[in-house]
Order: structure tokens, then C-alpha cells, then sequence
């Protein structure tokens, strides 16, 4: 039994992976005041690029490349179509994500059902027989372990860098950033591309690893980016609430099958379903604790129930606050 539960923990920790990384990806463009909408057609085009380039090259690493390349471009012209024309931000993400969505129903109709090499787990010697650690976290596939490697790289290139110090300022402060001789365009530029590269990575982590092939609509990844778009919310901008995000979602998901032969009685859609309004709630939740009326609900509360619910005290990090704002440097 308890053998059964560290695999189901191994598999979580593997199928969040590309949800982590797309979200850390967000979070990066987001924390420099872009809002990228397209995150959901740009998972949905890479997994079908990269699935085909890794068709014909007959090469893994290819196929990554292909969805970094597709994620990247995307966010190239996200980025010249609110930055340099000045178009709306959400209207450009929107057309964008169902775009790429179509784009690759379209473009996939050829490789479906189609085989392509697939990257299998790659156990760390010594690390993968540390007991409990070993099986959870060192026997992993090379993306699951990067899904790892991103967190922390995050977390200190956000806050404990120069170059960090200067994606917050662009993102919170725009004109202060401007006004001190930073290229705020330039930037929001990079972010984009580089968020975009990233969230165009964990397309091909699911069609050449977690979920080896396309299958058009039926490849099930068709949401997965409007969950990143909630988690990047829920973990209030900071890649390690992010990651704490996705893992939470993929733990849902491995519940609803778990308790689904059990609850017999229940249809299997509802399980499988139940982890995105769960998701939603949490999202709610998040953004209810911070309003007046909440706090003066749980004041009633005894001490240790209200500390742990209250806000008082604690940091409460909101949006970038030039998140989806234009910004002109003439």
C-alpha cells in the first residue's frame, strides 16, 4: 500500500511538471506587466509541433526545441502587437490562444495516431535509493527534474538579482523604471518571449513523454493553459506558490482516479472534473481572505484558528501593478 501511494506521489510530481514550468514561464511575463492570454493555444500548438518535428527528425531534443521555438514566437508577436502597435493585450492573447488552438487541430490532422520517440526516466545514482526521496523525486524523466531545477531558479532571479530588481520595477513601476534610464519596452520584450518559451516547452512534455502522441482534440490538453493562467493567480506571482499550485492541481486529478473505483456510484466525469472547480474555489478563497468583511468574519474565531486564516501581519502580494496596463516610452 504504501509503495502504491509514493508511485501515485512519483506521478504527480511527474505530470505537474509541464504545468509548473508553463506557469513560472507566465509568472516571469506577467511580473514585467504583460498579460499573456495565448498560454492555452501555445501548450496546445507546441505538444503538436514538437510531437511532428520529433516524427521527423526521429530526435527527442528536437522536439523540445520545436515547442520552445513555437512558444517563443508566439510571444514575439504578442509582444510587437501590444508593445509596438499598441493593441489590447487581452484581445491579442485571446485571438492568439484560440488561434493556436485551431492551428493545431489543423496542422495535427496529418500525425495523429502517429509514433514518435518518447523520453523515459533518468534515475540519479545513489540520490534514486534514498528512501521515500529516492523513488519521489530521483527517478524522474530530465523535464521533470528541470520542473524542479525552475523553482528555486526563479524565486532567486525574481528577488535576489539585479536583473530581477528590474523586472519588478517594470512590472509595478513603469514610468519610475523609465525615468531611471531603463528600457521598459525592451524589457517587456524579452519576458514575453522567454515566458513564452517556457510555457512552449510543456507542450511537448506531455505529446513525447506524459501522454507519447497526438491525438487532436483528444489529447485532453485543451484547459491545461487556463489552469496555469488560475495558478499563476494562486500563487500570487511567486514561483514557489506556483509550483505548490500545480502540484495541488495534479494531486486532485490523481484523488479523482484514485477514489474512482471506490465510489463506484459516482460517474467518472465528475471526478475527473472536480479538480478544476476545486481549483476555482481555491482561486476564490485566495481573493476573498483579502477583503474587510472576511477579516471581521473570522475575528470571531478562536487565536490560533484566526492567525492562521488572517492576513494581519503577513505579506499580501498582489498583481504587478501595471499588469495588462500599455505603456508608452515617447
Amino acid at each position: 500500500m504504501q509503495s502504491d501511494v509514493l508511485v501515485g506521489l512519483a506521478g504527480v510530481i511527474a505530470s505537474a511538471a509541464p504545468i509548473v514550468i508553463a506557469a513560472i514561464g507566465e509568472t516571469l511575463t506577467e511580473k514585467s506587466g504583460m498579460l499573456n492570454l495565448s498560454v492555452n493555444g501555445i501548450i496546445l500548438l507546441s505538444a503538436m509541433g514538437g510531437f511532428a518535428v520529433s516524427y521527423r527528425t526521429d530526435n527527442l531534443a528536437a522536439g523540445y526545441l520545436a515547442g520552445i521555438l513555437i512558444g517563443a514566437l508566439i510571444g514575439l508577436i504578442l509582444a510587437f502587437c501590444t508593445l509596438t502597435l499598441y493593441q489590447s493585450q487581452v484581445a491579442v492573447g485571446l485571438v492568439l490562444a484560440f488561434l493556436c488552438r485551431d492551428l493545431s487541430y489543423f496542422l495535427g490532422n496529418g500525425f495523429m495516431g502517429l509514433t514518435a520517440p518518447v523520453m523515459h526516466s533518468a534515475t540519479l545514482p545513489f540520490l534514486s535509493e534514498l528512501p521515500v526521496l529516492g523513488s519521489l523525486f530521483f527517478d524522474q524523466t530530465v523535464m521533470t527534474y528541470l520542473s524542479l531545477l525552475c523553482i528555486p531558479t526563479a524565486l532567486v532571479w525574481i528577488n535576489h538579482t539585479r536583473y530581477g530588481l528590474v523586472l519588478r520595477s517594470v512590472g509595478e513601476r513603469p514610468e519610475a523604471a523609465f525615468a531611471r534610464g531603463i528600457d521598459v519596452k525592451k524589457v517587456r520584450y524579452l519576458y514575453t518571449i522567454v515566458g513564452s518559451a517556457l510555457v512552449g516547452l510543456a507542450g511537448p512534455i506531455y505529446t513525447l513523454g506524459l501522454k507519447p502522441g497526438w491525438k487532436g482534440s483528444m489529447t485532453g490538453l485543451d484547459g491545461i493553459g487556463w489552469i496555469v493562467l488560475a495558478i499563476t493567480i494562486f500563487g500570487g506571482w511567486n514561483s514557489f506558490r506556483v509550483a505548490l499550485g500545480a502540484y495541488l492541481f495534479e494531486l486532485l486529478r490523481w484523488l479523482g482516479l484514485v477514489y474512482q473505483a471506490q465510489w463506484s456510484g459516482v460517474p467518472s466525469q465528475v471526478l475527473q472534473v472536480a479538480p478544476f472547480p476545486l481549483m476555482i474555489l481555491t482561486l476564490v478563497f485566495v481573493n476573498m481572505k483579502n477583503s474587510e468583511w472576511f477579516e471581521s468574519l473570522i475575528s470571531l474565531l478562536p487565536p490560533p484558528l484566526y492567525r492562521f486564516f488572517s492576513l494581519k501581519g503577513k505579506r499580501n502580494k498582489a498583481a504587478p501593478s501595471s499588469l495588462g496596463i500599455p505603456f508608452r516610452n515617447v
